[in-house]
């Protein structure tokens, strides 16, 4: 299957059933009651973590997601079948963005995350029988679904992250210590997409591996294929940066990477790290002697360096013993972190507008009114019948809409505009 990191999908989630407005008829019962039953609640898109899938290949193809309407009240107070939720199997590590902001990051399998909420069922006339109102000759719409465009990136979760530059040896040294099968070859930019390998430490456990493109000198503006790939080694525990001890100059190769990774990130290039001088075999002892003095009067304390050739098999198991350590020990870190940090919440729901408030603005002779909460009383108003405009006008009354209508100088046969329909003041 194609490797597909990136999408754009269109969520709508299902539009609540209606209310339904009824009267008893029944046999020797003389003006039945109201019996009207409540509308249900509409399908909710559900985003789902699963390590089944490793591509957002399916949504090249599924650009929209739709979750199922709520079904209609009916007679003798039968509430309508709430629609079915959509949930939707993602990779792990995928982060959805709303515009430019980040709104879900799924990055344990399983972990939920309700991406647009459901309609609410509209109320049948038998909801609003009161001592005043002993027969409502009307009923609630059903709330409108939630609808978002968004952008889905894949961040593969891996344990260590290979970065260098092209022909660097990152495939060869996957595919030696893994299982991991990448396209090898003696030219750069044979690796055109992220690769993943699980490399067992004998005796220990095991690591899985993320192999991206090479990256060049320019990267984090656009150079080269490596930068758009960055983003698979963010979560990674411990980066392992490989330099070809055959360059020409195994310090400046050192140095253009750590740049162009702290240009992308710089919480990035303060990760943990390890240092590989690959392809020893390709050079005499003494040269490569040579070579890792070099490396470590410019590389900081805490980082370790390595001297290995994967195609001889030469240096891989310590390099795999100390890269092991070093995951479990940042792990452990990371996940003390997380649990001082994380907060006491249920099942996440996306939400992006502000619930409180309302306003009125005066356009010409009309009147503007808007707010999430009084939008959603107009998505519920018929607007063709008398007694559910007047219920609108007692909630716009007790919110204080009609009294700020007043003071704007609104008068009796004012045209008031709301999110769903006009009325008259």
């Amino acid at each position: 299957m194609k490797f597909v990191d990136t999408a754009e999908v269109h969520v709508v989630a299902g539009d609540g059933g209606n209310g339904r407005t009824s009267f008893r008829h029944e046999k020797f019962v003389d003006r039945g009651g109201p019996d009207g039953g409540d509308g249900g609640v509409g399908g909710s898109v559900v985003f789902v973590a699963s390590t089944n899938q490793n591509t957002l290949m399916n949504f090249r193809y599924h650009q929209e997601l739709i979750a199922e309407r709520g079904g209609d009240g009916s007679k003798t107070r039968k509430h309508g079948r709430n629609g079915k939720d959509l949930r939707v199997m993602v990779p792990v590590g995928t982060v959805v963005y709303d515009g430019d902001a980040m709104v879900a990051d799924l990055s344990t399998d399983g972990q939920e995350c309700v991406i647009a909420q459901g309609g609410r069922g509209g109320f049948g006339n038998a909801h609003f029988v009161s001592s005043v109102r002993q027969a409502p000759k009307f009923a609630e719409p059903g709330g409108v679904g939630e609808a978002r465009d968004l952008r889905l990136e894949l961040k593969l979760i891996a344990d260590v992250g290979l970065v260098g530059l092209p022909n660097a040896g990152k495939s060869t040294f996957l595919s030696v210590v893994s299982n991991a099968r990448p396209e090898i070859a003696d030219y750069p930019f044979t690796t055109l997409t992220p690769n993943l390998g699980v490399a067992d430490v004998r005796g220990t456990g095991s690591m899985l591996i993320a192999d991206i493109p090479g990256l060049i000198e320019g990267a984090a503006e656009g150079k080269g294929l490596g930068d758009e790939f960055l983003r698979h080694v963010e979560r990674t525990a411990v980066l392992m940066q490989l330099v070809d001890i055959t360059s020409d100059d195994i310090v400046a190769d050192y140095r253009t990477i750590e740049k162009e990774v702290a240009a992308y990130s710089s919480e990035l290039a303060g990760r943990a790290k390890i240092v590989v001088l690959t392809k020893i075999d390709q050079s005499l002892p003494e040269l490569v002697q040579e070579a890792e003095k070099k490396l470590q009067k410019i590389l900081p304390k805490n980082v370790q360096a390595f001297a290995i050739s994967a195609q001889a098999h030469k240096g891989l198991q310590e390099l795999l013993y100390a890269t092991y350590d070093l995951v479990q020990k940042e792990r452990v870190r990371t996940a003390v972190i997380a649990a001082e940090q994380a907060p006491d919440e249920g099942l996440p729901v996306l939400r992006l507008a502000d619930e409180a408030g309302w306003k009125v603005e005066k356009q010409d002779d009309r009147f503007m009114v808007s707010g999430p909460k009084v939008d959603r009383f107009a998505a519920r108003t018929d607007f063709a019948n008398d007694e559910s405009i007047a219920r609108l006008r007692d909630i716009m009354r007790k919110q204080g809409i009609m009294h700020e209508l007043s003071r704007q100088g609104a008068e009796p046969g004012a045209t008031i505009v709301l999110a769903t329909g006009t009325l008259e003041l």
